[in-house]
């Protein structure tokens, strides 16, 4: 074929799999045959359908696009380029999975300017999808009027056979059948190549079954490759189908244009080779030299720029009108998108006194959660269906099903991993929402890599996790965290909370809502049973992450150092060694990050370097609890797993008591 015969549709497809190839190639690294497989269809949905901003890729209304299937990240970044926008040069796909560049090995949304979410761990970004769907059709029913849509906008996902393998996308895509969100479209990759090989050693469902049987909307083009038509036409009639989400499977060679590699694994992971390369120039009639772009190709593509503005100036007058006409909600909407707080939010998180009844932090948390929304309507979410468990339900709110997007209260089924991911994608709609995911802290271990990916991708997500310890009691070790407290702090840039009472439970919000606006998560874990509220507790101290519950006169002979429940019993031992003439200092340190974040001086004063007697009390496991308490110091842990039993029980057989923080104390002092 002759370059000269290529149409501007050609000339366009065969550059987004040339520049994958060439990128691929100079990095040595990365994944040409799904770019090469997927460019058509791809082209298409941009071209024709989306409606974007090259030039402000966070215009709020710009229909979304994730590629699930992370690895072939040079898809979205040929596209980024060819389409207009600035955050990826000619250069930058030179630059391809280096130190530093805006086109990592996959796509990073707080690297590249366009790219929507993370993605990578395959099945994320389908179910991060669903979260973008739920923001827009929430949004839409909160503020659309009939005279007014200024929310009306696409999700559009493309995802691989490794998505559809991972169990988040099972998970994921079922709740989206359920609600029936009309304006998710995922168009399938269907290539039957994964790493190993053919998908048939290990997948041969029938996928489009599986998502008829989810509720989806499901269509097939046959052929991926060439017919444009065919997938034009195709997701013209997924967008006409308004009461159910898409999936419109198309059928593509992987590496398409290689003669000697197509349709093998060989193109899947791995750069082609120079030789390769050249075959695949001379089958496709590519005359260029690696990473040019044709002018002709560019000219068409580069249109979008000049709709992108079109399409922000309509939605800008729109806006305009809505808002002379619904002031109000257009005040409360443009709030959301600037991710302010509204002012004296905090002012509606109630503190306690010893006086008041001893409660679980679970249920202190309910009430922090019901007080919040009365100030922050952009407050949403609910639990994996625990939300009686969890305590996690907004009251008279009522839930966010088909036909009642207004509502807050999301139900997810039992779908721990896919609710993860779906919370993730309701922050990273960043239009100001403030979505929360709850279940047992145990469970957690059920959605390790949203939690990750959370704080990778700088998502404002709340993780509300209840149960947190052996004082879960009768359920028994499965249900029982012992290391998960410690493996969460290992996560950067995730904050994990263990609140001792009610008002450091309201402290844990503050930090919550806050890092939510500022888009990062947080982590908090509650109690299943009754604490005491305790004198001099803190919202302040919460937020610098651990404080001077109860002081000594003079420098202490003895710091206990608690979390959570332990905190009560550390202050209980602490009145009766003080009453035995000891100078003992009690130290709660509910967020260990938010600690750290302290300068020198705050840090010292409350774990003086000079007092080198220091005992824990956290009954979770002691990993990373010697950084504080030091070679002279102690810790009165668990690291074994629990036991089934009342969880007062429990948590005394194992030393939870104030009898042995006191013997452990004693030991320490000599």
């Amino acid at each position: 074929m002759a370059v000269a015969t290529q149409s501007l549709e050609e000339l366009s497809i065969n550059s987004i799999r040339f520049l994958a190839i060439d990128a691929v190639e100079k990095a040595k690294s990365g994944h040409p045959g799904l770019p090469m497989g997927a460019a058509p269809m791809a082209f298409v949905l941009w071209d024709r359908f989306m409606r974007f901003n090259p030039k402000n890729p966070q215009w709020f209304n710009r229909d979304r696009f994730i590629l699930s299937a992370g690895h072939g990240s040079m898809l979205q970044y040929a596209l980024l380029y060819l389409f207009g926008y600035d955050s990826v040069t000619i250069e930058d796909i030179k630059q391809f999975r280096q130190w530093e560049s805006k086109t990592p090995g996959h796509p990073e949304n707080f690297v590249t300017p366009g790219v929507e979410v993370t993605t990578g761990p395959l099945g994320q970004g389908i179910a991060n999808g669903v979260g973008l769907a739920i923001a827009e059709a929430h949004l839409a029913a909160k503020y659309n009027k009939p005279d007014a849509n200024i929310v009306d906008h696409y999700t559009y996902v493309i995802l691989g056979d490794g998505c559809n393998m991972e169990g988040v996308s099972g998970e994921a895509a079922s709740f989206a059948g359920h609600l029936g969100l009309g304006k998710l479209i995922a168009l399938y990759d269907d290539n039957h190549i994964s790493i190993d090989g053919s998908t048939d050693v290990a997948f041969t469902e029938d996928v489009s079954k599986r998502f008829e049987a989810y509720g989806w909307h499901v269509l097939h083009v046959k052929e991926g490759n060439t017919d444009l038509e065919a997938i034009a036409k195709a997701i013209e009639e997924a967008k006409s189908v308004t009461d159910k989400p898409s999936m419109i499977k198309v059928t593509t060679t992987i590496g398409y244009g290689s003669p000697n590699k197509a349709n093998t694994a060989g193109v899947h992971g791995a750069a082609l080779g120079a030789e390769e390369i050249a075959l695949t120039r001379k089958n496709l009639g590519w005359e260029y030299e690696p990473f040019v772009v044709p002018q002709d190709a560019l000219n068409h593509t580069r249109k979008a720029v000049e709709r992108g503005a079109a399409y922000e100036a309509e939605w800008n007058k729109a806006f305009a009108d809505y808002k002379a006409k619904y002031p109000q909600e257009a005040a409360e909407f443009e709030r959301y998108l600037s991710g302010k707080l509204p002012d004296g939010w905090d002012k509606v998180l109630p503190t306690y006194t010893p006086e008041d009844k001893a409660l679980p932090t679970r249920k202190h948390s309910e009430t922090c959660l019901n007080k919040l929304a009365a100030v922050l309507p952009e407050l949403i979410g609910g639990s994996a269906d625990l939300t009686h468990s969890n305590l996690t339900e907004l009251k008279g709110k009522g839930d966010f099903q088909k036909g009642q997007y207004q509502n807050p209260n999301i139900h997810y089924g039992v779908r721990e991993h896919g609710m993860g991911a779906i919370v993730n994608g309701i922050a990273l709609h960043n239009s100001g929402l403030i979505p929360y995911g709850a279940t047992f802290l145990i469970f957690s271990d059920y959605m390790r890599a949203p939690i990750r990916l959370s704080a990778l991708s700088q998502a404002g997500s709340i993780w509300v996790m209840t149960h947190d310890s052996i004082g879960q009691g009768e359920d028994g070790p499965t249900h029982q965290p012992v290391e998960t407290l410690a493996s969460l702090r290992a996560i950067p840039n995730l904050t994990v909370i263990r609140p001792a009472d009610g008002t450091e439970t309201s402290g844990a919000y503050k930090v919550a809502i806050e890092r939510a606006k500022a888009n990062a998560p947080t982590l908090l874990a509650f109690t299943r049973q009754n604490v005491p509220n305790l004198a001099g507790s803190s919202i302040e101290g919460v937020t610098k992450g651990g404080y001077v519950l109860v002081d000594s006169e003079g420098t202490p002979d003895l710091i206990i150092i608690a979390t959570g429940s332990e905190v009560s019993l550390a202050v209980t031992a602490a009145e009766k060694l003080t009453a035995e003439g000891k100078k003992v200092r009690v130290v709660s340190l509910p967020a260990w990050d938010l600690f750290e974040a302290q300068d020198a001086a705050y840090k010292e004063s409350v774990l003086p370097k000079a007092v080198t007697k220091r005992l824990a009390v956290e009954a979770g496991s002691s990993f990373g609890w010697h950084k504080y308490v030091g070679t002279e110091g102690d810790i009165i842990s668990i690291d074994r797993f629990g036991a089934s039993a009342p969880g007062n029980v429990c948590l005394e057989k194992f030393g939870f008591s104030v009898d042995n923080v006191l013997a452990q104390a004693k030991a320490l002092l000599g």
